[in-house]
């Protein structure tokens, strides 16, 4: 599986920049969520909201173990935030995350900060 286009990468930080500039920091992460869908929606963007991830150990499985904030083009994996700063735990969650939906490329995306910029952490499939 290939890394996800840049070009996908750039339009879905693109778009998460222009909430974030209109917004600022503060709010809650679903309020972000919610208009990041419309920036998406709006440019054609296909995307997947909440998705649930299953987990199987040894005989027993758990059809939703965990839910993914979006999953964009069936490609790239996002992980929204609202928070005074991201913790190794942040990180962590993402590579199960990735392991679990099989998918190659994440953004982990922290919208309480000055500058987007700062908020923004790109994780590959190990």
């Amino acid at each position: 599986m290939a890394i996800v286009s840049s070009s996908l990468v750039e339009a879905v930080i693109g778009h998460a920049i222009s909430v974030h500039r209109a917004l600022g920091p503060g709010l809650f992460e679903l309020v972000y969520e919610q208009c990041l869908e419309y920036e998406l929606d709006r440019h054609g963007v296909r995307f997947r909201r909440q998705v649930p991830l299953a987990l199987e150990y040894e005989a027993l499985r758990i059809d939703c173990a965990y839910r993914v904030d979006l999953i964009i083009e069936d490609e790239l994996l996002v992980e929204l935030k609202s928070i005074d700063r991201l913790a190794p735990i942040h990180y962590a969650q993402l590579l199960t995350y990735l392991k679990l939906s099989g998918l190659r490329q994440a953004l982990l995306i922290n919208f309480n900060v000055q500058r987007l910029k700062e908020g923004i952490k790109s994780f590959l499939a190990q």
